[in-house]
């Protein structure tokens, strides 16, 4: 049986403390069909069997069929209205101030709103523009075409450690032959060379602070004075300037969804909404392709297929904990109320007999419990060992309550 004794607030005390985890995000978990996960809502009718296309992909850390697979991030693209991009495609605004586009061109209100989406979560201004580094009036620095990578709370938890992020991305992507000039981008091969390591260093002293949270700008890690994207530490999103991050200015070619009667085009041959061919990353392969055809590009060929690491970073868990120091003085807790305790006379049962007038009451303390005023039983705290308590000893239990 128990005894009991109250505890005073000077007993109690709080603290805080972190907890730092390291995430590594193999390059076949982003490359990988069976790692990544599609979710085609978005359908077009009319011509051909029409477009279906995801507004984001999930990479998972392994076959995401399984149970035990795990959701590392959200992949997506975004486009920023005010862009050359978005007005070279444009056709204008209706009479309720809706973008209009061509059926030559692909998904162009979903891409906008995914990054007005983005700024009112991050920048708390859905026309806001994101800009690297951050928060700058200078428009060369304004990202117009979004990479947005979200991760998961399971890894990211209460927010990614500054100066810990750094992922290789290829520059350039796989080369084709072009018998008429000089060789183009291959869009659906895997990019083997021109690998770039871009990172945050340099944010714990450089860092914003946003409607989002913390902000820090992720930079070219052999040049750091190149900004090519920001990351936004509390919300675990990173948003990258794929102009910046691939050559944009690279003609492509390769197969992508569209509005035809097969229902797929060849990018690089054709003629292009602006008019002539070769089209480039940006801005025809943002218009013409659909978010799913952007987003297989950039983890099947970007992240190359190896079993390197293709991202990884720390993140951080915050502990909050209570301390409550139970103490025992010298004459406290040296008797029990077990009736066992006592014999019928109430004298101490003793081991050897005849030492019932000398024996010196002692206990073993083997738990410790806490209950509110009400006697209710609120937490058991169980010792490793029993440990014992006599008349010659003073005892400090620390309890501790991490939550």
């Amino acid at each position: 049986m128990s005894t009991f004794k109250e505890i005073a607030p000077s007993d109690i005390k709080t603290t805080k403390s972190f907890l730092n985890q390291l995430v590594d995000v193999v390059q076949e978990d982003v490359s990988g069909s069976t790692t990544r996960k599609k979710y085609q809502i978005f359908v077009t009718g009319g011509i051909g069997p029409g477009i279906t296309s995801s507004m984001f992909q999930t990479v998972y850390d392994q076959d995401f069929t399984l149970q035990t697979a795990n959701a590392i991030f959200d992949m997506t693209v975004g486009l920023y209205s005010g862009s050359a991009t978005v007005a070279t495609a444009s056709a204008g605004v209706d009479s309720n101030g809706k973008l209009l586009f061509p059926a030559s061109t692909v998904m162009m209100r979903e891409k906008v709103d995914i990054y007005r989406q983005a700024a009112q979560v991050l920048l708390g201004d859905s026309e806001g523009a994101f800009t690297s580094p951050f928060n700058t009036a200078d428009t060369t620095n304004r990202i117009d075409e979004a990479l947005f990578i979200n991760f998961k709370r399971l890894f990211s938890r209460d927010k990614i450690k500054k100066e810990t992020f750094a992922t290789k991305i290829y520059a350039t992507a796989s080369f084709v032959g072009d018998a008429g000039g000089p060789p183009y981008a291959n869009l659906n091969s895997t990019s083997t060379s021109g690998s770039t390591v871009y990172t945050d260093a340099g944010a714990t002293t450089t860092f914003q602070t946003s409607f989002g949270g913390e902000v820090g700008n992720i930079v070219n890690a052999a040049n750091t004075d190149q900004n090519v994207g920001l990351m936004f530490y509390d919300q675990g999103i990173a948003v990258f300037d794929i102009k910046k991050i691939i050559s944009g200015s690279q003609r492509v070619s390769g197969t992508i969804s569209a509005m035809t009667t097969t229902g797929l085009t060849t990018i690089g041959d054709q003629t292009l909404p602006g008019g002539g061919k070769h089209a480039k990353f940006i801005p025809d392969l943002m218009i013409s392709a659909s978010i799913d055809d952007i987003v297989d590009h950039f983890a099947s060929c970007r992240f190359s297929s190896g079993t390197l690491s293709g991202m990884t970073f720390q993140n951080i868990t915050n502990i909050n904990s209570t301390l409550v120091f139970c103490r025992a003085t010298a004459d406290e807790f040296n008797y029990s109320s077990n009736p066992t305790f006592t014999d019928n006379d109430y004298r101490v049962n003793v081991i050897d007999l005849g030492q019932e007038s000398f024996q010196t009451s002692f206990t073993f303390v083997s738990s410790v419990g806490l209950y509110d005023a009400n006697n209710n039983l609120l937490a058991v705290a169980k010792l490793s060992r029993p440990v014992q308590k006599n008349n010659e000893k003073d005892l400090t239990f620390r309890i501790r309550l991490d939550f």
